[in-house]
């Protein structure tokens, strides 16, 4: 059995936002999208991740408004991995980073992003977190 990599786990395609968009659209996508986070560009250079968590606690819990540009509450070193890295490295990654999720690129290509739900859902299909990530969306 061929030992399992990044792509066969991640989620796709991921959404994209410049650094200089407003929360208030980044939450307003993430919506629309269903997703909860969002890769950030500095014109076409990936430069970080954004997330739902990142909107509330590093913006609104701060008294930012939702004017406020996105690349003020981003994460602010990229933490990337490529497509045919083995999962067990994703996963080492993300404990050493304690990080929930990491942008998958492809040279400076943005082609998905893996995150512990799809790790648990692939992994270990019974656990609660597998549940959860693999539920309908609620909405």
């Amino acid at each position: 059995m061929a030992q399992q990599t990044v792509a066969d786990v991640m989620t796709p395609a991921p959404t994209t936002i410049g650094m200089s968009e407003t929360l208030e659209t980044a939450a307003r996508t993430m919506a629309a999208q269903d997703v909860g986070a969002l890769v950030v560009q500095a014109g076409s250079t990936t430069v970080g991740i954004v997330t739902d968590r990142d909107l509330v606690v590093r913006g609104l819990a701060e008294g930012l408004g939702l004017e406020t540009m996105v690349g003020e509450v981003a994460s602010e070193e990229l933490i990337s991995i490529g497509p045919g890295v083995p999962v067990e490295t994703a996963v080492e990654l993300m404990r050493v980073a304690a990080v929930r999720r990491i942008p998958v690129m492809d040279g400076d290509v943005p082609v998905g992003i893996v995150s512990i739900g799809d790790l648990a859902v692939e992994r270990d299909p019974a656990s609660a977190l597998a549940d959860i990530s693999d539920a309908e969306p609620n909405g």
